[in-house]
């Protein structure tokens, strides 16, 4: 059997939260271990529960957005939060991607697309569904180019920036590349510190605004 995923959903909207606890639970290797209906109430749950994965809603009560993400990676730094919302404008996609979520998916999207997703960004991997993307890359042509890194990245630090673009999770990444994971963790931290970025998809943004990837628009 698979890893168990620990998910707390966050969606201010009873039945939709019903709906997402409902669906997660037809797959044998997802758990619901809590559920939130506003950003202060998702954040205690996140330090009481400890979930590995947080499927949050951008916009709920008492505390939302840019500043929920922020504190639940403070108060549960392991979890990976998935942004699923109804909301797809710029300011709402970077600052989400800038405070630290590992994935954006807007409600609507196929249920296996939603499971997809959990599992990927669980195993560490990052995800930007491609209507998101587009989106993000309107945002980024629209932005004046950014200087030349201090330190360009090497070549195998390109291949692994080339499949984290691709949605690869690091256990894929080291398929691959023919190289353990441990060496996939390494390159990781290294395109991180060189693109001054705190997370992965920030590492995508930059990396695009850069000119070293394009984000996949299909």
């Amino acid at each position: 059997m698979s890893h168990l995923i620990r998910i707390l959903v966050a969606d201010d909207h009873p039945v939709v939260r019903d709906g997402l606890v409902a669906m997660l639970a037809t797959q044998r290797d997802f758990a619901v271990i809590a559920e939130a209906a506003t950003g202060t109430e998702a954040v205690r749950q996140a330090a009481a529960h400890r979930p590995d994965l947080i499927l949050l809603d951008l916009e709920m009560p008492e505390l939302d957005g840019v500043e929920a993400i922020q504190r639940l990676r403070a108060v549960c730094l392991t979890a990976r939060i998935i942004i699923f919302t109804a909301f797809d404008t710029d300011d709402k996609i970077v600052g989400a991607v800038r405070a630290g979520a590992h994935g954006y998916l807007l409600k609507g999207v196929p249920r296996e697309e939603l499971f997809r997703a959990i599992r990927l960004v669980s195993e560490g991997g990052s995800l930007l569904q491609p209507v998101v993307a587009t989106k993000l890359m309107q945002h980024v042509s629209g932005r004046s180019a950014l200087p030349a890194l201090p330190e360009p990245l090497t070549g195998r630090e390109m291949d692994v920036l080339r499949c984290l673009a691709l949605g690869r999770s690091n256990k894929e990444i080291a398929a691959q590349l023919s190289i353990s994971e441990r060496t996939v963790k390494f390159h990781m931290s290294a395109i991180l510190g060189k693109l001054n970025a705190s997370n992965r998809t920030e590492a995508l943004t930059l990396a695009a605004q850069h000119g070293l990837i394009t984000l996949s628009r299909k």
